[in-house]
């Protein structure tokens, strides 16, 4: 039997697990959802180097990359690698030019170096650098979308995130962006579907508009 669905496949974002895109449901007839996760990466290994290894995860063709905050770079990195539909960012930047100041700062003064990443099993601490956000009263949650805790692997994260090179936007890109994102504000973003109220968490908090929006994203 010819499959004709596509083939959507799901990046979260620095640090998080899959089951942030729990509550995405797309029509199944149409569309069926891959979910990605990250692994610890060998030292010293790049942004673009990271992708192409993830690719092998990639058992479709013509394929939908969906990627959430760090995980948009990292899908936008995997389309040099293979044939894709479409590559849809959320809650992210298309290039080096739409990161905040303070991550520029960062990019030059190193002082990123100097976060104290040792303190991963401290979740409150991680939401904050994963998600923008303090998760005081919803600990529990975030404990379970929190599943990379391992210092190296957020030292390299923030280093490939402060350090992203890319000049352009690749092709084929969907930029989604809340207007409440406090991670990456709006205000640095151009050419993105603005998501009302939307913070860095909505691909969980504002699953509603994504199942209603995604199908007709994808195909247009």
């Amino acid at each position: 039997m010819i499959d004709n669905r596509i083939h959507v496949y799901c990046m979260p974002g620095m640090a998080a697990s899959a089951a942030i895109f729990e509550y995405i449901k797309l029509p199944t007839e149409r569309f069926e959802l891959h979910f990605l996760e990250w692994t610890v990466p060998i030292a010293d290994i790049s942004l673009s180097k990271y992708a192409q290894n993830m690719c092998s995860k990639i058992t479709h063709e013509n394929v939908v990359l969906l990627g959430v905050s760090l995980g948009g770079l990292l899908v936008q990195e995997m389309s040099n690698f293979i044939t894709v539909r479409k590559v849809i960012i959320v809650s992210s930047v298309k290039t080096r030019y739409e990161l905040p100041k303070r991550m520029l700062f960062a990019r030059y003064t190193k002082v990123h170096k100097l976060l104290p990443t040792g303190l991963v099993n401290n979740v409150e601490l991680l939401a904050k650098y994963a998600f923008g956000e303090s998760v005081t009263k919803r600990i529990t949650l975030y404990e379970r979308y929190l599943s990379v805790r391992d210092k190296s692997y957020i030292d390299w994260c923030i280093n490939q995130l402060v350090n992203w090179k890319c000049e352009k936007p690749c092709k084929n890109l969907v930029h989604i962006q809340g207007e409440k994102d406090t991670v990456f504000p709006i205000s640095n973003i151009k050419d993105c579907i603005r998501v009302v109220n939307g913070t860095h968490t909505m691909i969980i908090h504002r699953a509603k508009w994504f199942n209603e929006n995604l199908p007709t994203i994808i195909l247009e």
